[in-house]
């Protein structure tokens, strides 16, 4: 809040004070409301309020506050509560992904730190509940409340998907060793058209690269054939490959400027129509198991409620 902020016309307030006429009558209440009808030019002078019966008093600023701001008074900021806790206390699966965990790193690559965090059921319920996610940048990390992160996977979130199945896990305790035995339950059809649409958005900035400045982001021509032959994989096979052995050369050739724009299309468009074939055949169920999804979250929640 700017303090030297002049309070516009219209807007309403609470007074801070009891005002008495000369005859010692009350003629506002502390705590009175009342809809601000002139405002001056600065904040050493006074503001004329209206009142609910339709009269008028003189209040300086700082005898009366903004009703919005008045009925927030005696409910701690959620942000000055949370500041008071560290939630990555409450991390309970950590993993490395990205160019590191994919085989693709070399000695600029960071380290990317994703994973899972779930919070005290008491602090959950709360008036201040929490945040979706806790992101530290100077660290690379971004850790996603349990829910928020159950509902990426099961809408086939190809970087959530990568935290199930990365080989490269820093932290895990048992509720989180048990989402992992069952990460099969979040793959599904829906993984094709998911995937399609990362690589569409992708292509599209390429294209948009092309013609304003005449190349592209190699980096990102990289991981958007690598995140095809990921969705066929997962289609035929079942499982979300990370690490890129097969295909690790052609992938840094890509990035290194090494392989010309119009193979590399033609190894996308390719890749296409192996992702269309996969999933015409693809054994994997239309969607994935919320009702095994909904019981586990029910179930880690339940957990850490407080005796």
């Amino acid at each position: 809040m700017n303090p030297n902020l002049i309070i516009p016309v219209g807007t309403q307030v609470v007074s801070r004070i009891e005002i008495k006429n000369k005859d010692r009558k009350i003629i506002c209440l502390q705590g009175a409301v009342g809809v601000v009808v002139y405002s001056p030019t600065d904040n050493s002078h006074n503001y004329k309020v209206r009142l609910t019966n339709d009269s008028e008093i003189i209040l300086r600023r700082h005898e009366f506050s903004i009703r919005k701001h008045y009925q927030k008074q005696g409910l701690q900021d959620a942000n000055d509560m949370l500041a008071e806790l560290n939630l990555y206390d409450y991390v309970i699966y950590r993993c490395v992904v990205g160019s590191r965990a994919f085989g693709l790193d070399n000695e600029h690559s960071d380290t990317d730190l994703r994973g899972i965090y779930l919070p005290p059921a008491d602090l959950h319920w709360s008036l201040y509940g929490i945040p979706e996610q806790l992101e530290n940048h100077d660290n690379q990390e971004c850790y996603w409340e349990l829910q928020k992160f159950i509902i990426l996977a099961l809408k086939a979130n190809p970087n959530i998907l990568e935290c199930l199945y990365t080989p490269m896990v820093e932290k895990v305790t048992p509720i989180a060793k048990e989402l992992l035995a069952n990460k099969e339950i979040f793959l599904s059809q829906l993984v094709y058209q998911t995937y399609n649409g990362y690589v569409m958005s992708q292509f599209k900035k390429m294209e948009q690269d092309l013609r304003n400045k005449g190349e592209i982001r190699l980096k990102h021509a990289m991981h958007l054939i690598r995140l095809l032959l990921s969705g066929i994989t997962v289609l035929k096979e079942g499982f979300v490959p990370v690490k890129v052995e097969n295909y690790r050369d052609n992938l840094l050739a890509i990035r290194n400027g090494e392989m010309h724009w119009k193979e590399v299309n033609k190894w996308r468009l390719s890749l296409h129509e192996d992702f269309d074939d996969s999933f015409r055949n693809t054994s994997l169920p239309e969607r994935p198991d919320y009702e095994k999804a909904n019981r586990f979250l029910i179930k880690a929640r339940g957990s850490l409620v407080s005796n």
